[in-house]
């Protein structure tokens, strides 16, 4: 069996719980952050052959309950070398969600066993 590539976007839950913003505007967040990362790693040969099929392409949208954690996340890839792209609101300076840059699913999923599903 061929190894997936996949593509994690991780979305701040309280956006929508607690600060009351639109569905609508988080998904905008998740879309910038995906246009982003896929732009800063376009050269990338992981990346090159995860948009060689578009029909194809696999991602998974997770929520974290808040900055914090999504914080904390973002630093903890970083310490594991793992290239993603925090999406950051601007003017607000409100980090909103990350996004990887697509890996082998097996080299990057146990970073996000403990999240759930976006819902």
């Amino acid at each position: 069996m061929a190894s997936t590539l996949i593509q994690y976007v991780v979305v701040r839950k309280d956006l929508i719980s607690t600060l009351k913003w639109p569905v609508g505007a988080v998904i905008a967040q998740a879309c910038h952050a995906c246009s982003a990362v896929m732009y800063q790693y376009h050269d990338d040969p992981v990346t090159k052959q995860y948009t060689a099929d578009l029909d194809n392409m696999h991602k998974c949208v997770l929520e974290i309950s808040d900055e914090a954690k999504l914080k904390t996340l973002s630093e903890n890839l970083t310490a594991a070398d793992i290239l993603h792209k925090m999406w950051v609101e601007q003017p607000e300076n409100y980090p909103t969600c990350l996004v990887t840059k697509p890996y082998l699913k097996e080299e990057i999923q146990s970073h996000f066993k403990k999240l759930k599903l976006f819902k």
